[in-house]
């Protein structure tokens, strides 16, 4: 049965609009109360957002309303509440956050007792609990929270135990974009901390600016001041700090698969990699594929999303998995996506390096690649659509073993993507045209 409400990263929509209206908000605190019973603690964690207290309060006094009490972090990257939900041995945790949408947009991200995000089967279960909870007619009452100002500290010692200690890093000049979100006071702290020289932006939040700009997303502002400074690294995270993604010190970004490259090398030399095997998701370039298969590195893939490459790392006991977006996850340390610990090891993989980033870099050839999401009406499962499904195996064939084409639906947006890959480019343009045309003809107009 498919999911109305979950998409491949939680709740998400306009906030304040269904489903995070305070009706439905309350509704989602009432029904994890109900999975979780009374007694239980539920940690919850917000981004910059100006909507995230109203969100915060609505679903605290839904889980109230089932005797579960809640502890508030406040301001917090997502793989913290991750951390905090096991560490602090509460029953689920909540991060509120659309990650690297704009203000206007908001979402609740629900983690078990291990810190993990709840898979599909639990959520159809919550959104069936949330449905009946609505169609009761519950009348939706908010919970005052107060903020436990030492959850973020338990969390940055996290970090700090996470990797080398500064005396054995080599300093280094930093630029790092906090796309006025979640990371914005402890990345700050972080590089600090690991004695670099940091020039920080995106970190003067205004509930309205987060991702505004800055961020993942929008990396012009930081290649360009890494080029201007002669910084040897740019860090940018998205707006809850899950992510991040880099600017090499000649103005280039290094992206997950880049990441995942060098992070697989690095750990294997220190006898870390285990099984010799990364998990990535299908979006991953077949140059990643390559040059970990050079290296004696094994590469599975799996769906798009961090929860899915998590659930395969733990079914083949992988260390490392990620994806191109920047979610990288080291089972060393984390549960989930997180871009602060990434950035920290990159911190390591540089200094233990006699190359800058820009070289290394290059250890990966790139195949062209594109990504053209395509709005649309509705979305019908693809084998459904034989115009549609025949476009994509007449391109798959004339591929064969030198591309891939994924077609897949937003989990969060009313969009489908059309990624192709191919060893030419121009390959990758004519059949990315020819899909995107058969997508708008059937399911656009």
């Amino acid at each position: 049965m498919r999911k109305q409400l979950f998409g491949t990263d939680g709740i998400r929509g306009k906030a304040g609009a269904y489903p995070l209206d305070s009706r439905t908000v309350f509704a989602v605190g009432s029904a994890l109360a109900g999975r979780l019973g009374a007694g239980g603690v539920v940690l919850i964690g917000m981004d910059t957002r100006k909507s995230g207290p109203e969100i915060a309060a609505a679903l605290a006094g839904g889980l109230a309303s089932g005797g579960v009490q809640t502890r508030f972090a406040g301001v917090m990257p997502t793989a913290a509440v991750s951390y905090l939900t096991k560490q602090e041995g509460c029953a689920a945790g909540a991060m509120i956050s659309a990650s690297h949408n704009s203000f206007t947009d908001n979402g609740i991200k629900l983690f078990g007792p291990d810190g993990f995000k709840l898979p599909d089967d639990e959520e159809r279960q919550v959104e069936t609990a949330i449905f009946k909870a609505i169609e009761s007619g519950v009348v939706p009452r908010t919970r005052e929270l107060e903020v436990e100002a030492q959850l973020a500290g338990h969390y940055f010692d996290h970090l700090l135990a996470a990797g080398a200690p500064s005396s054995e890093l080599r300093p280094l000049k930093l630029i790092v974009d906090c796309a006025n979100g979640a990371a914005y006071q402890l990345a700050a702290r972080l590089f600090a901390e690991l004695a670099m020289d940091v020039d920080i932006f995106g970190d003067q939040p205004d509930g309205r600016n987060i991702n505004l700009h800055c961020g993942s997303l929008h990396l012009d502002r930081l290649q360009a001041r890494v080029a201007e400074s002669g910084a040897d690294l740019g860090v940018a995270f998205d707006g809850d700090a899950d992510r991040s993604l880099f600017v090499a010190d000649d103005g280039e970004i290094v992206d997950g698969d880049v990441i995942l490259l060098l992070a697989a090398e690095y750990l294997k030399t220190a006898g870390r990699l285990k099984g010799d095997r990364v998990v990535a998701t299908v979006m991953s370039n077949m140059g990643l594929e390559a040059a970990l298969r050079d290296r004696g590195v094994t590469l599975d893939r799996t769906g798009v999303g961090d929860k899915y490459v998590l659930e395969k790392m733990v079914a083949e006991d992988a260390a490392l998995g990620g994806e191109q977006s920047g979610h990288i996850i080291l089972r060393e340390h984390a549960n989930t996506g997180d871009g602060l610990l990434t950035a920290r090891l990159m911190l390591e993989i540089l200094s233990n390096s006699e190359q800058p980033l820009s070289a290394l870099r290059r250890k990966m050839k790139v195949f062209p690649q594109r990504l053209h999401n395509v709005a649309v009406l509705k979305k019908p499962p693809i084998e459904q659509v034989p115009a549609l499904e025949q476009a994509i195996r007449e391109s798959e064939k004339e591929l064969g073993a030198n591309g891939r084409v994924l077609v897949r639906y937003s989990g969060t947006e009313s969009l489908l993507r059309v990624m192709v890959e191919a060893a030419e480019r121009a390959d990758v343009d004519r059949h990315v045209d020819r899909l995107v045309a058969a997508v708008e003809r059937e399911l656009s107009g």
